[in-house]
């Protein structure tokens, strides 16, 4: 039977990290009752002093009506659920509906869910695009699969995330259409920094060269927030490139099954990999735009002006 929807659902909250604190934060805001449960029990600080009850374990949350989990890998999500103390293995109860947003292989997706429905719960897999500040702005997007009637019941709850909620299939396709998404960012940044370094090269500012393309047909949401990062060298980690390639590793791997062959990706995930090399592995991915300026005989500094990140909070 498809999730139904209540008026006020009791939410349990897996993951406080970067993404999951903002994410978690806007229930909080909208007067929902929040359970927390993060492997680091002082992540979940912010959201307990914003009204959320912190839990032990996972298996805690199981009485809960839905459950969201925001976590970094396909193990760890196959950890909070049916590992040890997971949620999924409470017992006597289960949520009505688990909601995934993380990004991870179908498999563990897959995986998951036939859990779930052998213990009655609905599962919605909801990867989103964005980083902390995009949520904060109120403008993440989310690709959603999973029952259209489970979805259309949830989606009012689903639409407090961002601006935009795209119910994209049956089972586990959002998971591909997330990979999809993030190996286009990735090899979008690595093109980006490579125009950018030859700009500045031939004579003009980055700041001016990436004003120049974000007021053009190519500009997007992406150049813009990315700009102030490639401009001023402030790479404060909101993704960084173990994640990306991680993705770029999946999307391949993904190509290579159904035999779409990838070959400007596979170009970036290689550059990826040798900024991983090079030790950039703990800074923003925008980071690559220095191991580019590396490759290319430069060496880049802050140019420490005024960026528009067209993030402005809705």
């Amino acid at each position: 039977m498809a999730y139904r929807a209540l008026s006020q659902p009791m939410i349990g909250w897996i993951g406080a990290g970067r993404m999951g604190l903002q994410m978690g934060s806007r229930l909080l805001d909208a007067g929902y009752d929040v359970a927390v449960y993060n492997r680091t029990a002082a992540k979940a600080a912010p959201m307990v002093s914003r009204g959320a009850v912190a839990v032990d374990s996972p298996a805690d949350l199981a009485g809960r009506d839905v459950v969201f989990a925001m976590v970094s890998g396909s193990d760890d999500l196959l950890q909070v659920t049916t590992g040890a103390n997971g949620v999924l293995t409470d017992p006597e109860r289960s949520p009505k509906l688990f909601v995934d947003f993380s990004t991870v292989s179908m498999e563990a997706s897959a995986a998951v869910r036939e859990a779930a429905e052998k213990r009655g719960t609905d599962v919605l897999a909801a990867p989103v695009s964005g980083n902390p500040k995009v949520v904060s702005a109120g403008k993440l997007s989310l690709a959603v699969s999973g029952r259209a009637d489970t979805f259309a019941a949830a989606e009012p709850l689903l639409a407090l995330f961002g601006a935009r909620v795209t119910y994209v299939g049956e089972g586990e396709v959002a998971r591909l259409v997330k990979i999809c998404h993030n190996v286009l960012l990735g090899v979008v940044i690595q093109a980006l920094t490579e125009v950018t370094v030859l700009a500045e090269k031939g004579g003009t500012s980055r700041a001016a060269f990436l004003e120049f393309i974000n007021h053009s047909v190519l500009g997007s949401m992406f150049t813009r927030y990315k700009s102030p990062a490639l401009v001023n060298l402030d790479f404060s980690p909101t993704f960084t490139n173990p994640l990306l390639l991680k993705d770029f590793d999946l999307g391949l791997a993904a190509a290579r099954d159904l035999e779409a062959p990838m070959p400007v990706a596979a170009v970036a995930a290689a550059l990826v990999a040798s900024a991983l090399g090079a030790g950039y592995r703990t800074e923003d991915f925008a980071s690559l735009i220095l191991e580019q300026a590396r490759r290319s005989g430069i060496t880049l500094t802050p140019e420490n002006v005024e960026v528009n990140d067209g993030l402005a909070a809705s």
